[in-house]
């Protein structure tokens, strides 16, 4: 059956637009948009129905692109991409430290330096591994060009640090000790955890209280994060979840907590309180 063909390739298609867009509420738009397309279309002559549902989600996502980045350029304080729960499947296999790279809001941010085309190209050849191929049938251009655009997109995404698979177990016990330091005014005790180029971002949209610029440094990071658990955490039930491949931390229906690391440290805290952004991520965690 033709619906069965294609829920067969959601994940994939959710997948791509998520990653080119960075919001999960106009993924699902444009996997609709795609569905439309495919119920809609003459498709006697389709071969691989996964590549043409590939190559129309990417080509829906490029138009989108442009508006996107419109809205980005006007968004109050920093933009962080939408929080997805990743341990049900939602946006593929996360089998390898690659994979989960790839859905890291530290990268989603990163793509954003990245023009459409150069984006879409990175996104299929890093997270789906198309060959250059491939991509190029996908977006209708040369092999050679294609080559081209993920080399330099690859340089402008690059990170020194290593891709390494995180023990779960220690990462969640590292947030654990984070937490209670963060609730008992703990300073001495959170700076041990911090790295010495540690960030924390957060993301209000300029529609619930947020810090609008980045915190930067374990002391100033300590501080902030003393602040806000007594100021807006206090007493607010929470779990942990994976989002976007990592370990992370949702505060009742106000807002998520991701969590980086490296070598036992947090180098990274990234909050999503913005309402706006949280209501697919609520959607997942009421079924799971």
């Amino acid at each position: 059956m033709d619906v069965d063909v294609f829920e067969a390739h959601r994940s994939r298609l959710f997948g791509i637009a998520y990653r080119m867009l960075g919001s999960a509420a106009e993924a699902e738009d444009l996997v609709q948009d795609t569905y439309l397309r495919w119920s809609a279309d003459d498709r006697g002559d389709v071969e691989h129905p996964g590549a043409w549902l590939a190559k129309a989600v990417t080509h829906l996502s490029l138009n989108r692109l442009d508006s996107a980045r419109v809205r980005r350029e006007r968004y109050v304080g920093p933009w962080l991409p939408e929080p997805v729960l990743t341990s049900d499947g939602t946006l593929g296999p996360l089998e390898s430290a690659e994979q989960r790279d790839s859905v890291s809001m530290a990268l989603l941010v990163l793509l954003e330096q990245l023009g459409p085309v150069e984006r879409a190209v990175y996104v299929l050849r890093e997270a789906f591994a198309y060959s250059h191929r491939e991509i190029a049938e996908l977006l209708d251009l040369s092999e050679a060009n294609c080559r081209q655009l993920y080399r330099r997109a690859s340089q402008r995404v690059a990170t020194p640090r290593p891709r390494t698979e995180p023990d779960p177990a220690a990462l969640q016990q590292l947030i654990s000790a984070f937490l209670a330091a963060a609730q008992d005014g703990d300073m001495a005790g959170l700076e041990r955890l911090l790295s010495a180029e540690v960030t924390y971002v957060s993301d209000g949209g300029g529609v619930v209280s947020a810090a609008r610029r980045p915190v930067l440094g374990p002391d100033k990071v300590a501080r902030f994060a003393v602040g806000a658990m007594h100021k807006y955490a206090a007493g607010v039930p929470y779990r942990f979840a994976e989002v976007n491949g990592v370990p992370a931390v949702v505060f009742g229906d106000m807002g998520v907590l991701v969590v980086e690391f490296e070598e036992g440290l947090v180098t990274g805290l990234r909050a999503v309180v913005n309402p706006e952004k949280l209501g697919f991520l609520h959607r997942q965690l009421s079924h799971s």
